[in-house]
């Protein structure tokens, strides 16, 4: 089966992160598919809603797949790897109809930046949210993803996230106004159901006015991050730490 779903469902496009075993974690076929996605929200004048979610319920993306970082033998790949990302990330902001992201168990790394790249998040008690990097690979994030997360969460929590490597509850994430709908599994559909029929039923130029005016606001004097992504991409720490993960071994921290 392909590892992205994308099918229309009347005026919605319907993505699927699908695959369940690895936790939707994601390749670069499902980063690509994701750009398709929005190319197709945009230029199909039928669609009026975009929603993503993950297959099997256990997550909606927990990252990106580790093993393609194996390759990795400098910052600059570290760099390139960041600038793919972030050109996925751009298109999911800057569709023109509402985007939602429908959050159920781990919501993590890339699978955070996606999320927080939506529109509106809805989500379930039992989801988790975060980026625990700092446990686990050694890497970092690109300037436009710590720009997101400090765009939704504010200065302090994005640092309690990161710092202590903390995953958010959904209880705590919903607190902090990331998402805009929690429920129990088994209300969902039926919350979703809501939402999407309320969006559906809204001037279409009042809700992209909305949305592009925020990401324009976001963006204003994003500043360059290139140097911080080598620096910590190209480190000992990062290229020790890969293959660690891979064995499911803990890694031992030398800072440089």
């Amino acid at each position: 089966m392909s590892e992205l779903l994308v099918s229309t469902d009347g005026p919605v496009l319907r993505v699927v992160f699908n695959r369940p075993d690895q936790h939707n974690a994601l390749t670069w076929g499902m980063w690509e598919g994701l750009h398709d996605a929005c190319e197709q929200a945009d230029s199909d004048p039928d669609i009026r809603l975009l929603v993503l979610s993950g297959a099997g319920g256990r997550a909606f993306v927990a990252g990106t797949d580790i093993s393609q970082f194996a390759t990795f033998t400098s910052g600059e790949d570290g760099i390139a790897y960041e600038r793919k990302v972030q050109r996925v990330i751009d298109r999911l902001e800057r569709v023109k109809v509402p985007t939602v992201a429908v959050v159920q168990g781990y919501c993590v790394g890339g699978g955070l930046v996606v999320a927080a790249a939506c529109d509106l998040r809805l989500a379930v008690h039992g989801a988790r949210f975060g980026a625990p990097i700092a446990k686990t690979l050694g890497n970092c994030l690109s300037m436009n993803t710590y720009s997101l997360l400090l765009h939704h969460l504010g200065p302090a929590r994005t640092l309690d996230m990161l710092l202590r490597a903390r995953m958010y509850t959904a209880e705590e994430a919903h607190a902090a106004g990331f998402t805009a709908e929690l429920c129990a599994p088994d209300d969902l559909p039926v919350r979703q159901a809501e939402v999407e029929e309320r969006l559906l039923g809204h001037a279409p130029l009042s809700m992209w006015a909305a949305k592009e005016a925020v990401r324009r606001l976001r963006v204003a004097n994003l500043p360059e991050g290139d140097d911080i992504v080598a620096t910590v991409f190209g480190s000992d720490d990062f290229h020790a730490a890969v293959p660690a993960f891979l064995a499911k071994q803990k890694p031992h921290w030398q800072g440089h």
